[in-house]
């Protein structure tokens, strides 16, 4: 014996807005707890190898990034191509705004030697006496 009828169900109905809530939730997230890599130049070179470390900088001061590639353009400050001519005045230009500046100078095993020179002259140049190199140290 039945006494209740049976109901036609209908398709069940899938509620859009809570979903976007949830996935708005969820990039949210994502976004905020993602953390962002400093980019580096995109110049692949190869660090010449040392015994001794390379100069480590003891100062807060974030270093300025002097890239010396093997083929040209030879000269990188930070990731843009510069010449030694406006490598010279940017240096100029940035000891006279903090005169605790510190380069740091990355140099292919393979770049010519006078470009790390032109580097060195633009930098007494400027006035800036703290040089440092990055190697890569021996086992």
């Amino acid at each position: 014996m039945q006494f209740t009828r049976k109901k036609r169900r209908g398709t069940p109905s899938v509620i859009i807005v809570s979903l976007i809530d949830v996935l708005m939730v969820v990039l949210i997230f994502l976004v905020v707890s993602t953390t962002f890599k400093q980019k580096l130049p995109a110049i692949q070179i190869q660090l010449p190898d040392s015994r001794s470390k390379g100069d480590s900088g003891t100062s807060r001061d974030k270093p300025l990034v002097i890239t010396i590639n093997k083929t040209p353009p030879h000269l990188y400050l930070g990731t843009n191509a510069v010449t030694a001519a406006q490598l010279e005045a940017t240096l100029k230009q940035r000891h006279a705004s903090n005169t605790n500046l510190i380069i740091t100078v990355r140099s292919d095993t393979e770049a010519p030697l006078g470009q790390f020179v032109k580097v060195h002259d633009a930098a007494r140049a400027a006035g800036i006496t703290n040089l440092q190199t990055l190697v890569k140290p021996l086992p």
